[in-house]
């Protein structure tokens, strides 16, 4: 199963939107509060949504499901 990183924060409404398509597919999430870090307040504050993959590459929003999976197809087998 892919494992992909949400960059996210609380009351962020399209954190929420990025969960639930996340949900909706058959991949495990790691949830990464910003908050609670200043290095990534700084690069991702006004950018969150983001996901990150296996291989380092990232997806800002806005992202849909297939904008996912034509990502993680492109990701190295592990």
């Amino acid at each position: 199963m892919t494992t992909i990183i949400l960059f996210t924060t609380a009351g962020c409404h399209l954190c929420d939107q990025a969960e639930v398509i996340l949900n909706s597919m058959n991949v495990q999430i790691d949830k990464v509060e910003i908050g609670d870090d200043d290095d990534l307040v700084a690069r991702y504050g006004v950018h969150i949504p983001v996901l990150k993959f296996t291989d380092d590459s990232e997806l800002n929003w806005p992202f849909e499901q297939h904008n996912i999976i034509a990502r993680t197809q492109q990701l190295p087998r592990q």
